[in-house]
């Protein structure tokens, strides 16, 4: 029973945490007060640092290739996809002004959708070619201006434990921007909310593993289903799934 009222306490607290960081940031943008490194830190500082706190969860960053960001260069994070967590860990943990990639869909949802929007987060249609032009093109220019995107390539959050195949979206806007690709694994993130439930785990220590750089101006359209390939191998490597036999 102590768990239960626990849980609740939990993702209320989440909840309030996104809702505020969205009424402040939605505030700001339409007092034409909208600073880019404010809401960066913002969303790192509070929202992440609080939804991480809120669950006492810890964590490492493992970066073996020493990997970096490189200047007046497009940078795509790429990830598996565990659960709700890993947003937040993703913004607390790495550095530069990070925003996520969805779908347009997720527009609807009340102030959250609107925040993010005007946040400078990407939404593209994927049901219409031409809207989903004009929104890689959004992105490009972002990219181009210093955001650093993060993708997950799966699209959803797996439900199995193991690797879902690789939606081919993010991978087109890679070799359309020829953006440096940096593949992270996260590591445990299912634990502290597994998908599908509000039952949360207190306390758990996670990983961020972080592959090697890929530069997709070494490739070319044809060549995007090598970079798939490529990309997922690290993937499923650094996100621990081999030793599962995914």
């Amino acid at each position: 029973m102590i768990s239960f009222f626990r849980d609740i306490w939990v993702a209320l607290r989440n909840i309030y945490y996104v809702l505020a960081f969205s009424l402040i940031t939605i505030y700001h943008v339409y007092r034409g007060q909208y600073n880019r490194a404010v809401t960066t830190k913002g969303a790192r500082d509070y929202y992440a640092a609080k939804t991480l706190k809120s669950a006492k969860l810890t964590y490492d960053v493992i970066n073996p290739e020493n990997a970096v960001y490189r200047k007046r260069r497009c940078h795509i994070l790429m990830s598996n996809h565990r659960s709700h967590y890993d947003i937040p860990l993703i913004m607390h943990a790495l550095p530069g002004d990070i925003r996520f990639i969805g779908k347009r869909e997720l527009l609807k949802v009340p102030i959250w959708g609107r925040a993010s929007w005007v946040g400078e987060c990407i939404f593209v249609d994927r049901k219409n070619h031409e809207q989903a032009l004009k929104d890689m093109a959004v992105a490009k220019r972002k990219m181009e201006d210093g955001l650093l995107l993060w993708i997950a390539p799966e699209g959803t959050r797996s439900r199995t434990g193991k690797l879902n195949p690789f939606k081919k979206g993010g991978f087109m806007m890679a070799l359309q921007t020829k953006a440096i690709i940096i593949p992270i694994g996260i590591r445990g993130t299912e634990r502290v909310l597994p998908p599908d439930t509000w039952r949360s785990s207190i306390g758990e220590h996670v990983e961020v593993h972080i592959g090697k750089p890929i530069d997709t101006s070494n490739f070319t359209i044809e060549d995007r289903d090598a970079l798939m390939e490529s990309v997922k191998k690290q993937i499923q490597i650094l996100g621990g799934y081999e030793q599962s036999g995914s």
